[in-house]
């Protein structure tokens, strides 16, 4: 067995969880509130592109737990998925370090710690799997 494999397992909980914060920051950061000021098309916009994200967040863990010796090099796709998904998770980082709010990041700070080393996590383990560097 790939020693990569448990790592993505792991990977796939964390995208589990990545996934779950999006439930509870609709109640942390007022999303009902904040989006009644908005028209309507910006609100339905807004919540079918969350729903999206947590659906492709879903569907990536999925990949981890019935995927993961295709992803760990096991196939070309499983390889190219890796690839796009070193991609997705490592340009997520300057976004959280760059383009959030620095106040918010110093209310939140142990989420905005989480979220970074989540990223990461993912950007290395995915990584890996593309370069080929577990075996």
């Amino acid at each position: 067995m790939n020693t990569l494999i448990p790592w993505l397992y792991v990977a796939g909980i964390v995208q589990l969880l990545i996934a779950s914060a999006n439930f509870f920051a609709a109640r942390l950061l007022r999303y009902r509130e904040n989006l009644a000021r908005v028209s309507p098309l910006v609100r339905e916009i807004f919540i079918v592109q969350n729903v999206y994200i947590v659906l492709v967040l879903l569907a990536n863990a999925g990949l981890c737990f019935c995927f993961a010796e295709d992803l760990a090099g096991g196939s070309l796709l499983g390889r190219s998925l890796s690839g796009f998904l070193a991609l997705f998770w490592g340009l997520r980082l300057p976004i959280q370090l760059c383009f959030y709010d620095p106040e918010a990041k110093r209310r939140y700070p142990v989420f905005n710690l989480l979220f970074l080393l989540a990223f990461v996590y993912l950007t290395g383990v995915f990584a890996v799997a593309v370069l080929g560097l577990a075996r």
